[in-house]
């Protein structure tokens, strides 16, 4: 037998200090300082040596037990089966060696039928039910002893307080996740935010902080949701003999059981399912990290039997990590096209879920202030979303000495124009508008886009070269393109072709209309519909332009904000500059408003329409914006004020109830043929 050496006695008994310090701040204080795929590094290091050397594995480590000890002031109980934990696989072949050594311990010669469901970012609970009615409701706490929470479970509208239906044992012990649904999440977040109060950094911290709550009454305020995911114990007949199962049952019984759950066949399905659900997890309202993989049938779990703190029928698969720990290295200030000022943190490049991470939004100087961001920080990343960078909180732990408060701008980084906050916002703007050149750049880019005046060809990076060539200083400039195609040509990747086909798209876009061209315009507050709103009331620009405060709110939807954002706009010079450059523009349609136009007659004005199914000629905002020119305002449910329903293929509950309250409906051919534009 091999012996330790002093530095590796050295090395175990420090990697047990820190996960269990972890453990502590996860499981008891809800604040971790390290994301989960640090943690898991760290496991694994004490893991692979407790497994060369097993004479010093301890009672105590962290890989025989699970979670931290439980919080005083609530009662303990001692779980009758533990609660343990699940080990993890971070790679195909990880889990094809697991599935090996079930199909070994069960002699298998065909694959195993595995039950699969996604890995909740939540708190693991054990519910309860004696003859059917919940009697206690506990946390895993250390896997053997934890936390009654009976009081809070009971106000969770999604744990059943009596199990539905009939045929119930004396006892069954319903084990699953409690959550914090996403959409609740950001909701609570931002009211506690509006309150000055304290905001959680994501879901699964929040749903502890509110389940552990001594006043019941606080847990009952916070959406919190449960679902099934596995068996404790069962006194008494009738006990399913697999998890497939007893899943069917305890639907019937009206426990909430996970919609994404299934069961598959061997190693293929297993990894079938794992990238199925990774590309649905953007999708999914709650927050997962891994998918998790049981033996289904019973008895063969019991064949396979346990290790120390885990299972050997299950594991858990997880997914690239979504938070990590780096460090602020400067913090910069972007400009946008509405000159908002964003703070930026430059980060120390990190890996987060397999993306490599250089910088992440601050939102704004109120959420920078909240934070307490600096220079020299260590802090806690996610991508929102998987997609935007962001940072959670600092880490102030770690945080070095002498660091500094960042200092609010007053001036312009790009410009050097006046920094201005608008009354009623958050966020801070450069006071110069389309003068400025980053917002210069940006309100190009809208003006161009697909949804405004729709000028092909006229990318981000074309759009910006021709900045940075003089060729263009404001959207005016565009027009005039023209007469530098010598010029256009010489550029890189310009050719003929390219060129004419640019120049083509121009002259086109001088037929789009009033209000596409007002929202083109990029003013703050004003988008499409308040623009199609704006076009139709006024009729041309003169009068638009003219138009006091209450006059603008005269148009529908136009409040005080849309109507003080115009005003803004149109006192500005260089505003009114371009306004002038653009109205000195040969044959373009957008001053003026013919009744005989799309905004003139309108054979749906006043009706309200609902879109339901698959459209198959036009998406989903084409038919919206086809919809709003008829003069219909475009509802997302049906009711007794509902006049017509587009319906497309695979049209569901949205049909079924205009046709209950006798609404018109049409499929989308007949829709195109009855209002053609």
């Amino acid at each position: 037998m091999v012996k330790a050496t002093s530095d590796e006695r050295e090395k175990i008994a420090g990697l047990r200090l820190e996960l269990n310090q972890h453990n502590y701040r996860y499981h008891v204080l809800n604040d971790p300082i390290i994301g989960d795929s640090e943690y898991d590094v760290l496991f694994r290091q004490l893991l692979d040596l407790e497994k060369k050397f097993p004479e010093l594995i301890t009672d105590d480590s962290p890989t025989q037990r699970v979670g931290a000890e439980p919080l005083d002031g609530f009662v303990k109980v001692a779980h009758k089966q533990p609660m343990l934990s699940l080990e993890n696989v971070f790679s195909d072949s990880e889990l094809t060696e697991f599935d090996r050594r079930v199909r070994q311990g069960l002699a298998a010669a065909k694959p195993v039928q595995y039950a699969v469901e996604p890995k909740l970012d939540g708190v693991a609970v054990s519910l309860v039910y004696e003859w059917g009615k919940l009697t206690r409701a506990v946390t895993r706490g250390d896997g053997r002893i934890g936390e009654e929470v009976t009081g809070g479970a009971r106000t969770i509208k999604t744990v059943p307080l009596a199990l539905f239906g009939s045929g119930h044992p004396e006892l069954v012990e319903i084990r699953g996740e409690i959550f914090f649904p996403i959409k609740e999440f950001n909701a609570f977040n931002e009211r506690a935010m509006a309150e000055g109060e304290k905001t959680f950094a994501n879901p699964r911290n929040a749903a502890a902080g509110s389940l552990r709550q001594l006043d019941p009454k606080i847990t009952a305020k916070r959406a919190l949701q449960f679902y099934f995911h596995s068996l404790g114990e069962w006194v008494g007949g009738g006990k399913p003999e697999s998890h497939s199962c007893l899943t069917a049952l305890l639907k019937e019984w009206r426990v909430p059981v996970c919609p994404a759950g299934a069961a598959v066949s061997g190693l293929d399905g297993c990894l079938a399912y794992y990238k199925d659900l990774d590309n649905k997890r953007e999708k999914l309202p709650y927050e997962i990290d891994g998918v998790v993989y049981k033996v289904d049938n019973f008895l063969e779990r019991e064949k396979l039997g346990f290790v120390a703190r885990a299972p050997r029928w299950a594991t858990a698969h997880k997914f690239p990590a979504r938070e990590v720990t780096t460090t602020v290295e400067a913090i910069d200030i972007q400009v946008g096209r509405t000159g908002a000022l964003t703070p930026v943190a430059r980060l120390f490049p990190v890996n987060v879920g397999g993306v490599m991470v250089t910088n992440a939004t601050l939102h704004n100087f109120q959420e920078l202030a909240r934070k307490e961001v600096r220079v020299g920080d260590w802090v806690m990343v996610r991508r929102a979303g998987d997609v935007i960078p962001e940072v959670v909180r600092v880490v102030m732990e770690k945080r070095p000495e002498n660091t500094e408060k960042f200092l609010v701008p007053t001036s312009c980084p790009v410009c050097g124009s006046p920094v201005v906050w608008p009354k009623g916002e958050v966020v801070a703007r450069c006071g110069d508008s389309l003068a400025c050149p980053a917002q210069r750049l940006g309100a190009i880019r809208h003006f161009v886009g697909r949804r405004a005046m729709d000028i092909d060809g006229l990318g981000d990076k074309l759009v910006a070269s021709l900045i940075e060539h003089g060729f263009v200083k404001s959207v005016a400039d565009l027009f005039g393109l023209e007469a530098k195609k010598a010029q256009l040509l010489d550029m890189e990747r310009m050719g003929e072709k390219s060129v004419d086909n640019l120049l083509a798209s121009i002259a086109a876009s001088r037929s789009r209309d009033m209000s596409r061209f007002l929202f083109a315009l990029g003013i703050r507050e004003v988008g499409e519909t308040t623009a199609r709103n704006l076009a139709r009331h006024f009729k041309s620009w003169k009068r638009l332009e003219e138009a006091d405060q209450e006059a603008l709110q005269g148009a529908a939807d136009v409040g005080s904000v849309v109507a003080d954002s115009l005003l803004d706009f149109f006192k500005q010079p260089h505003n009114r500059e371009v306004i002038a450059q653009l109205q000195q523009i040969e044959g373009s349609n957008w001053w003026q408003v013919e009744e005989s136009g799309s905004v003139g007659l309108r054979p749906l004005e006043g009706v309200t329409v609902v879109l339901t199914g698959t459209l198959e000629q036009m998406t989903r905002q084409q038919a919206k914006a086809r919809l709003e020119s008829l003069g219909a305002k475009v509802s997302g449910s049906v009711s007794k004020r509902t006049g017509l329903v587009v319906a497309g293929d695979k049209a569901g509950s949205k049909l079924k109830k205009a046709e209950e309250l006798g609404v018109e409906v049409l499929d989308e051919a007949s829709f195109i043929a009855k209002y053609p534009l």
